[in-house]
């Protein structure tokens, strides 16, 4: 499985956070927040919302792996840099990290992806890697449109989605 219990980086570069055209080719602007700047996160970021420490920290780490994270990993990570948290206190961090757009959670993995367009909440697309593990999140207004426009023609309503493509990233393709 691509998901992985620690958090190594992966050779494919900085990807996870990107958004626009081309994820994968490093064309577009990562998003790759070190610790010194998560301290100091412009409330727009943030959409003004209060960070618990451990909210905090499960957001930086989620923020700077390129590889969406279960759970567990993510304790795993806080327990090895000396923290403490119970598995539903990490849970109910990322509920309110989900909850306020900063982190998306990928159901097909039970994993979850620093957003790379924080407080943008309920739809999201991303590219997933199946050899790497890697994830690129990528924001096609045609996607959403294509969506929406689908389930109104079934009397539907649509409060949010999310679409997970599988394959290979170029890195992996040529390897």
């Amino acid at each position: 499985s691509p998901i992985r219990t620690s958090v190594p980086r992966s050779p494919c570069g900085d990807f996870a956070t990107t958004a626009g055209r081309h994820a994968f080719s490093g064309k577009t602007k990562v998003r790759n927040f070190g610790s010194a700047q998560m301290r100091d996160l412009p409330s727009e970021l943030t959409g003004g919302v209060r960070l618990t420490p451990t909210r905090q920290r499960v957001l930086e780490i989620l923020w700077q792996d390129r590889r969406p994270l279960r759970a567990y990993a993510i304790l795993d990570v806080l327990s090895g840099e000396g923290y403490c948290p119970s598995p539903p206190t990490v849970y109910r961090a990322l509920e309110f990290l989900v909850s306020h757009g900063l982190v998306h959670r990928l159901p097909s993995l039970n994993a979850f992806i620093g957003c790379s367009r924080p407080g943008h909440r309920g739809t999201a697309q991303f590219l997933l890697c199946t050899a790497c593990g890697t994830a690129a999140e990528i924001n096609y207004s045609g996607i959403e449109r294509a969506i929406e426009r689908g389930a109104a023609a079934e009397g539907f309503v649509c409060r949010d989605h999310t679409v997970e493509i599988s394959g290979l990233c170029p890195h992996c393709r040529e390897a």
